[in-house]
């Protein structure tokens, strides 16, 4: 969108926000802290089961689609959002392009496996993040003329907003003291909703917050399952674990910037602490990622209580990193997404 901006002849972007996240603090925060412009179309779907929120999604759609008669239908990364309106699109013969396409978990558990897998399938454009995207989509059979290697446009966006994220008053809030402390987010179903699972990783954090705090910006999906669980005492037992509200763009890129360790199931952490040049222990038994493992500062360490100590350990002992330099992951990847569309 802000690449556009600066291309207003070429490109007139209409903005649509489906509504798959609609918790205020998980959507109109990210909003106003990475200057997105409102959405010009709100579908308003919000929570249902994966299929169920797809054809909702698809069926809003589609008529905007069929009004505005776009050149392009750009669709990003792999959620629920992102094959839907990659179907919209292809069922009215739009154009499609996928940003951040070519990821694989190799995972067919993982819903955004299923999701990746399809959306690259119907688009016609498929924008990769790196060399192993590219790999993986010419092993499908993907035409080379389809894809094209663009970097990572979430790059983009820490580069944009590094610096004002050091205006957040956040870590003043919460008495941090730079590289004293660990961030830790969870909230793939896989790892909050066993209570066999979610409990080798606490366990695992009993250890590790004996030697640093680890502060917790908590899901609104896993606080739920918190409860649910009866987790709730034996989290509260763990002094050195923080439980905060989640937190804004700005307000996170600032905590986790600063932290010694991140302990995550998410996918883009991954990546924005290897650009960091931060340690990233992956509560998972892949990545739809490895170039951060082989090339950055990623590990998988599983949810294994004695391996996931045993690599926080391990990375609290090294000495700091320097931040790696991946290619074409240098902040201009928008331009050269616009350069090929």
């Amino acid at each position: 969108m802000e690449a556009m901006k600066r291309r207003k002849r070429e490109f007139t972007p209409l903005l649509v926000h489906t509504g798959q996240h609609y918790d205020a603090d998980m959507s109109d925060t990210f909003f106003r802290d990475l200057d997105l412009p409102e959405p010009d179309i709100h579908l308003g779907v919000g929570s249902a089961p994966r299929e169920e929120q797809i054809a909702a999604v698809a069926e809003r759609f589609e008529p905007i689609i069929a009004r505005e008669q776009p050149d392009w239908v750009i669709v990003v990364g792999d959620v629920n959002s992102t094959l839907a309106g990659a179907r919209a699109a292809k069922k009215l013969a739009t154009k499609v392009a996928h940003v951040e396409a070519g990821l694989r978990s190799y995972d067919a558990s993982m819903p955004e496996e299923a999701n990746r897998v399809e959306t690259d399938r119907i688009a016609d454009l498929l924008f990769t993040p790196s060399a192993d995207a590219d790999d993986n989509l010419r092993a499908e059979g993907i035409a080379p003329e389809r894809i094209r290697f663009v970097g990572n446009v979430m790059i983009d966006s820490l580069y944009r907003h590094l610096e004002r994220s050091r205006q957040s008053p956040i870590r003043d809030q919460l008495g941090l003291i730079e590289k004293s402390y660990a961030v830790l987010t969870l909230h793939r179903p896989a790892n909050v909703d066993d209570p066999v699972v979610f409990g080798r990783i606490l366990a695992a954090l009993v250890t590790i917050t004996e030697k640093l705090p680890v502060v917790f910006p908590v899901h609104p999906r896993t606080q739920k399952t918190i409860a649910t669980l009866g987790l709730s005492e034996r989290i509260e037992k763990m002094k050195g674990l923080r439980l905060i509200e989640p937190l804004g763009y700005l307000d996170f890129l600032s905590l986790y910037s600063n932290a010694r360790l991140l302990l995550t199931d998410s996918g883009g952490i991954q990546e924005e602490t290897t650009q960091l040049g931060i340690p990233c222990l992956t509560l998972r038994e892949n990545t739809e990622r490895p170039i951060t493992v082989t090339m950055g500062t990623n590990k998988i360490v599983g949810t294994d209580t004695a391996r996931i100590i045993a690599a926080a350990s391990a990375a609290l002992a090294e000495t700091r990193r320097e931040p790696v330099s991946i290619p074409l992951w240098d902040g201009h990847t928008a331009e050269r997404i616009l350069a090929a569309l």
